[in-house]
């Protein structure tokens, strides 16, 4: 999905522009919360730099695969802040469950 070419189609009435931001947040909430459940002995600062390493990786794929996606730097902070959404979610139902 995060290196699919992109078109932004503004025909469908859920499209809109900036869609690809908050598709960056929920794929990367799901990341965090999936890496986190998958590991959850993890220390948050190696949960932190392994996934914005992968981020960073995306987007530097992105925009080397010349498919009409480009590296943006906002991106990088909606991906962010799904990591951290994802990981407090997890840590939210650890504590409710327990």
């Amino acid at each position: 999905m995060l290196l699919k070419p992109g078109v932004e189609n503004l025909e469908y009435p859920f499209m809109f522009p900036g869609i690809d931001k908050v598709l960056h947040l929920g794929i990367f909430t799901f990341l965090g919360f999936s890496f986190m459940a998958a590991f959850p002995k993890i220390k948050f600062i190696y949960f932190i730099q392994i996934m914005l390493i992968y981020g960073m990786l995306t987007e530097i794929l992105q925009d080397e695969m010349h498919f009409g996606r480009s590296l943006e730097g906002l991106d990088l902070v909606a991906d962010t802040i799904g990591i951290l959404i994802g990981y407090f979610i997890l840590k939210k139902l650890q504590r409710t469950i327990i």
